[in-house]
């Protein structure tokens, strides 16, 4: 118990330490361990003897039915020693069984009953925490009678017996009298069991250990009911409880301590990165990164921080504060006359169709001002090409062929094709779909649903083609850098994508990708800015590294401590 004491900050380092301080608390609490013994309690056994009485009793009057007889707890069951006054049992012998029933649609729906009816999803509900307090439906004594209903007691701790639910190892406690349905199950302590202790002995066991069956589990009564348990004696149960409730207090404290820490941790580095952003002169930047500089390793060892600083990074090159600018650079105006030259030759060859002129940027959609040699542009002035892919992909779908590039392969905040799922597809050589065949730096964009997940197909991919939700975009020869990648998995990026989506499945139209409004640098400093991003990157990856290192560092610490209370 003291060596317990000692390691609630060991607890408090490691980031599931308060859970596991926890589920060690209950264990040493059912295992006799959490409380001294005191010689001048009765023993268990008489309790054990107390407790057949009003076993005896409840039969006679007809309020319960005569129990089976259990096995008695052989020693090879026995899981560890018990303090000398304890008794080994088996659980149902500290209560008997509250069933649930069938609750038939036609005695739902009202909901000012005197007899609850419990879901398990009646457990979930706002102060239903612990005790079941309210509930979707209720009915009445006679509803329940005439439906014959199996009506249990308050003091009844239920629990889930059936599906997925089982492993959440929900424990609630009834405070009126209710019916539970068929997919719960419940155990009522005899009135000689402190109830706070049977609850807490309750919560200490994952029922998910003792479930059968694969596509719908499930736990029996004979299963959890013959599980061996310690019993101590009355006084001490109600000592073991004061103790839980003391440790728990504390086990809270912490928790609160740390979210608060955390959210402090988070709301210093956001006011910070919000500083950086917001910097009009080189001296306000400078006082900002000092800042995150002089408290890196604090603001850093949370990885919301370091998601934050890999946004913040996309945004400063965005706004042209991530690399300084050369004046010796070409400005992007002579680039967008590039490029202007450059759609003319390619319509008069016949490789694209002449553009349609665009409406000018103005001063006022524009978010902030650009450095020096910048243009604010739209997507369309350094595409050649924005398409989506066509439908009826079904009809050639095969188990080889050419790629099938779907919104599945595209990736969130990064432009990493995800290959771990691969469709093919053999479409004919003259179909609508080699309109959009795909080619390298084509960068494909969901337009549909998850707006703005991203893709960007690399060299040597092979034949691959896309499907109507998905758009590709084709920049100008000459715009074929990681930056405009980079730029449009970037917060502005992202903000724009948000905006216009329309109809019951967010959607994006191929005029909104056009439209959208990007920073142009010079072409030099486009390659400048990729290799600053790629740099910070991989410094962000290494915080991650290092932050899971350390959070498994203290796990395993913590586990350490465990084994040796």
């Amino acid at each position: 118990m003291e060596l317990l004491e000692q390691h609630f900050d060991t607890a408090f380092s490691a980031p599931d330490g308060i859970q596991k301080l926890r589920k060690l608390i209950l264990t040493l609490a059912m295992q006799g361990k959490l409380v001294p013994q005191d010689p001048s309690d009765p023993p268990a056994s008489n309790l054990l003897k107390e407790i057949g009485a009003e076993k005896k009793r409840l039969v006679k009057e007809g309020k319960i039915k005569a129990p089976k007889l259990l096995p008695p707890v052989t020693e090879k069951e026995k899981p560890y020693a018990l303090p000398q006054r304890w008794q080994w049992v088996r659980l149902i012998e500290i209560g008997y069984w509250a069933l649930g029933s069938g609750l038939p649609h036609s005695i739902q729906g009202e909901t000012d009953q005197k007899i609850l009816l419990c879901k398990v999803s009646d457990m979930n509900l706002p102060g239903n925490e612990k005790f079941i307090v309210s509930s979707n439906n209720s009915v009445s004594e006679e509803t329940a009678k005439a439906s014959k209903l199996s009506v249990s007691e308050p003091g009844t701790i239920i629990f889930p017996k059936i599906g997925g639910a089982i492993a959440t190892n929900k424990r609630r406690i009834l405070l009126k009298r209710t019916v539970i349905d068929n997919n719960c199950l419940g155990i009522t302590p005899y009135s000689l069991v402190d109830l706070e202790w049977a609850y807490q002995l309750l919560l200490s066991f994952d029922f998910s250990k003792y479930q059968t069956g694969t596509s719908v589990p499930a736990i029996s009564q004979g299963t959890i009911g013959e599980i061996v348990v310690g019993l101590p004696s009355a006084p001490e149960q109600h000592r073991i409880v004061a103790k839980i409730d003391q440790l728990m207090a504390r086990c809270d404290a912490l928790e609160k301590l740390r979210a608060t820490q955390k959210a402090k941790r988070l709301a210093v580095h956001a006011a910070a990165l919000s500083q950086l952003l917001d910097a009009t002169d080189n001296g306000s930047t400078n006082d900002a990164w000092v800042f995150i500089t002089q408290h890196f390793g604090e603001l850093y060892a949370v990885k919301e921080n370091v998601v934050e600083l890999r946004k913040a990074i996309l945004q400063l090159a965005m706004m042209g504060k991530l690399v300084p600018q050369d004046p010796n650079d070409p400005p992007a105006s002579e680039l967008l006359k590039e490029i202007e030259a450059e759609k003319k030759r390619l319509v008069k060859e016949g490789k694209i169709k002449a553009p349609k002129p665009l409406k000018p940027v103005t001063e006022e959609e524009t978010p902030y001002a650009l450095p020096h040699g910048w243009e604010w542009v739209r997507v369309r002035d350094v595409a050649q090409l924005i398409t989506s892919g066509s439908r009826d992909w079904a009809t050639y779908i095969s188990d080889s062929g050419a790629i099938f590039v779907t919104m599945g392969n595209l990736s969130r905040g990064s432009y990493q094709l995800r290959m771990d799922n691969v469709r093919y597809v053999n479409p004919p050589a003259s179909g609508e779909g080699s309109r959009t065949k795909l080619e390298e730096n084509d960068l494909l964009i969901s337009i549909t649903g998850d707006v703005g997940n991203l893709g960007l197909i690399p060299p040597n991919f092979g034949d691959a083609y896309i499907n109507q939700h998905t758009c590709l975009l084709r920049f100008m020869p000459s715009c074929r850098t990681r930056y405009f990648p980079e730029l449009m998995r970037s917060p502005l990026a992202k903000l724009q994508f948000d905006e216009p989506q329309r109809g019951i499945k967010n959607s994006f139209r191929l005029s909104d990708v056009g439209e959208m409004l990007i920073p142009l640098p010079p072409l030099t400093e486009q390659h400048r800015i990729v290799e600053k991003i790629d740099q910070l990157m991989v410094l962000c990856g290494t915080l991650d590294q290092q932050i899971t290192a350390a959070t498994c560092k203290q796990s395993e610490l913590l586990n350490a401590v465990m084994a040796d209370v």
